[in-house]
């Protein structure tokens, strides 16, 4: 269970004031709410799919104090990256002949392929495979852990966007998440060379 819990976390934390949550929250002001949680559900359970089994595959071929040791530097870079910021780049305002709900899927796994979720996704993977009765548990348990993350980090920049209807307070949001992240990585790091 430890897996799903630190996958839900961490992946919900790098996800605070990611370009996909302007995205998500863009795509909440054109379409119906159902339809943008929908595609970015489905857009994630593939990309997190594949991200999952790309980090148990470097789990099983790389030594446990390497993958530690990859996932503090990369945790403290998720955290250099949510301070750095995305932008929209007015991605969500293409045209598209599909419906919402492919409109939306289809945005989110493109913006999601190489993105730091994507790369936290693999790191938590690779982090969480490191034993053989481990491997099993955890693939299924960073796969849902990872994409509900996204998906409650989403909908909340929805929820809060639509009642609030305005600016969401990002600064505020990608200090704590830069933090946690930052920490984090440090931790792990330190019990390298405890």
């Amino acid at each position: 269970m430890g897996a799903f819990i630190g996958s839900l976390f961490f992946i919900t934390m790098a996800e605070m004031g990611d370009k996909t949550q302007l995205v998500a929250l863009a795509f909440a002001t054109r379409y119906k709410v159902k339809d943008v949680i929908g595609g970015i559900f489905a857009a994630t359970l593939l990309v997190h799919l594949f991200s999952v089994a790309v980090g148990q595959f470097l789990g099983e071929w790389i030594p446990f104090t390497y993958i530690q040791l990859l996932a503090g530097i990369s945790f403290i870079g998720f955290g250099i990256w949510t301070l750095r910021g995305d932008e929209l780049d007015g991605e969500h305002e293409k045209i598209s002949r599909f419906g919402p709900f492919l409109t939306v899927a289809i945005a989110f796994f493109l913006a999601e392929l190489g993105d730091k979720t994507q790369l936290a996704t693999i790191s938590l993977a690779a982090k969480y495979s490191s034993t053989l009765a481990a491997k099993y548990s955890s693939f299924i348990q960073v796969w849902v852990g990872s994409t509900f993350g996204m998906v409650i980090a989403d909908g909340l920049a929805i929820v809060v966007g639509i009642v609030l209807g305005k600016k969401l307070p990002e600064k505020i949001i990608k200090w704590v998440s830069a933090v946690i992240f930052i920490g984090f990585g440090i931790v792990t790091l330190i019990r390298l060379w405890v």
